[in-house]
């Protein structure tokens, strides 16, 4: 059960702050997560503490990073007595999670939750997917136009850059969504709940994963083009064709075999 708290944070628009406050929501989150005593889990943005009053009960420890120091005071008040917690005032963007894996569970993988900022959603995403290694899976609210690109489908206005990369990493699942009203402030958006689970086996063979991040950041520079022009200074149009890709479509059109073909291809003119 959350304290309450009569304290009110003030949000700042520069670290993108909504805070999460509705109860109903609070309990769903945690129920989807399903915390377990002594797993290694790590809360992105805490804030003031409202989920982290519901998680940190159920684990026993819990670390978090949280960069506002403002909060910080507020935050470890909300939580004395409920459990361990270790906060970590650092930026999330380069938080070091195999670094703290190391430290505090190096025979499993950290479960990785929060209310993620939504001016530092997408950079943040593409950070924790060089961490994936030690990551056992991730539970975050985000921006729902942010999980609609996650989960998209080749031909979708919402797929891109995102969504390859995502899928290839993890698999994805939107869980539920919600409206501006359990955030104060609120937003001017829906966001959405979303589980994204490390994938321990490629869905496609890929030489060198690296370079898929190469091949579709390329591909999407310039939506509008055909692959053809596209992926001009990657590969030629008849290199394309070869991997068995039309040159003509656009990468809006390909789904993550398509990409496979088309770094292997990469890779092979790269090392000749």
């Amino acid at each position: 059960m959350n304290k309450s708290s009569p304290e009110q944070p003030r949000a700042r628009k520069r670290f993108g702050q909504h805070f999460l406050h509705d109860p109903g929501t609070i309990q769903r989150i945690v129920a989807s997560i399903q915390p377990r005593p002594g797993e290694c889990m790590l809360e992105i943005g805490p804030g003031p503490g409202a989920l982290t009053q519901a998680l940190l009960p159920a684990v026993g420890t819990l670390d978090v990073v949280e960069l506002d120091r403002d909060l910080i005071p507020m935050l470890k008040r909300a939580c004395t007595g409920i459990g361990t917690l270790n906060v970590h005032v650092h930026d999330a963007l380069t938080f070091d999670l195999c670094g703290l894996r190391v430290q505090r569970c190096p025979d499993s993988r950290l479960r990785v939750v929060g209310n993620l900022p939504y001016n530092i959603s997408t950079p943040l995403l593409f950070h924790l997917l060089a961490q994936l290694p030690c990551i056992e899976d991730m539970h975050f609210m985000l921006q729902k136009e942010v999980v609609d690109r996650l989960a998209a489908e080749p031909g979708t206005k919402d797929y891109g850059r995102l969504s390859v990369m995502i899928q290839f990493y993890c698999e994805v699942e939107m869980l539920f969504v919600v409206g501006p009203g359990v955030f104060r402030p609120p937003p001017r958006v829906d966001s959405a709940v979303v589980r994204l689970r490390p994938r321990r086996v490629p869905p496609v063979a890929i030489d060198d994963p690296a370079a898929l991040a190469v091949v579709v950041k390329q591909a999407f520079s310039q939506r509008r083009k055909t692959l053809r022009n596209a992926l001009q200074p990657l590969l030629s149009a008849a290199d394309i064709a070869r991997a068995g890709v039309d040159p003509g479509l656009r990468a809006e059109r390909l789904g993550l075999a398509d990409f496979a073909r088309l770094t292997n291809a990469f890779c092979s003119r790269r090392s000749t």
